[in-house]
């Protein structure tokens, strides 16, 4: 009796540890913003059709659940590059990515968990290496530096779309020269920022030039008209108009008469 109690026992204690250890495998809940992935060692492997959402899942104790983070990640990286003239470069790069939901099953066969640093991180890498061997240390410090991200987010949108990643965002935050490159194309922008506002400064003189031709011009072509039209007949009419409506004035006048032939009385009077 007493043995058979001892089997009893022992029999409820081993009932439980299993309850509790499969209790503990087969329960499980995937917080808001990730995504699982059941890994079945004695079904196939990796189960790439099923993706499993947020909330409370039950699975076989043999098997495994591997969790993602589907929402937007940040990788910032410092890393020194050549031009295209064999200068080194050092830039800080961000990148911002986030796996495709859909596709966690094909991410964890191919790279796994750490997908940020056995992908996103190598090709970024490769990326930026790529795209600025392209160009000169000028280029990448003042005029090209939009088309230099522009190129890279293309490469990158490319490749890790292939792989099951969303390209979110690259920024260049930052492209160090050493200091005496970046005096030189300092100076050189400078200078030929100078140059330009002296043809600026030319071009406006020369248009005030034209313009002041022009005035003048249009100035002596009228007095050449005017000059024309004021025969002596004119005159003498225009003199004769005048001394008329003076002398219907109320006023008292005094009449002057010159002294040619041609000469018009010039009338002088004070107001009553």
């Amino acid at each position: 009796m007493k043995n058979k109690l001892i089997f009893f026992g022992i029999i409820a204690i081993v009932v439980s540890v299993i309850v509790i250890v499969v209790a503990n495998s087969t329960f499980l809940t995937i917080d808001a913003g990730f995504r699982g992935v059941l890994f079945r060692p004695f079904a196939g492997g990796i189960d790439k059709k099923n993706i499993y959402g947020p909330g409370f899942h039950m699975i076989a104790p043999w098997n495994k659940m591997f969790t993602y983070d589907v929402r937007e990640s940040q990788l910032e990286e410092s890393m020194s590059v050549l031009s295209s003239n064999g200068l080194n470069i050092k830039l800080d790069v961000t990148v911002r990515v986030n796996p495709i939901a859909t596709k966690i099953g094909d991410l964890h066969d191919h790279f796994g968990v750490n997908y940020m640093a056995n992908l996103v991180r190598p090709e970024v890498r490769a990326a930026v290496r790529k795209i600025i061997g392209r160009f000169q240390p000028e280029e990448l410090y003042s005029t090209k530096r939009d088309e230099v991200q522009a190129l890279i987010t293309k490469d990158l949108e490319k490749v890790l779309g292939a792989n099951y990643i969303e390209l979110r965002a690259i920024l260049i935050r930052d492209i160090l020269l050493p200091e005496k490159v970046r005096m030189a194309i300092e100076e050189k922008i400078e200078a030929e920022q100078k140059s330009l506002k002296y043809e600026f400064i030319l071009t406006m003189e020369h248009k005030e030039k034209e313009r002041l031709l022009i005035e003048a011009s249009a100035k002596s072509e009228a007095n050449t008209i005017l000059s024309a039209s004021l025969s002596d007949k004119i005159l003498a009419d225009k003199g004769i108009e005048a001394t008329l409506k003076l002398a219907n004035s109320p006023n008292s006048k005094i009449v002057i008469i010159g002294n040619d032939k041609n000469g018009l009385p010039l009338i002088l009077g004070n107001q009553q």
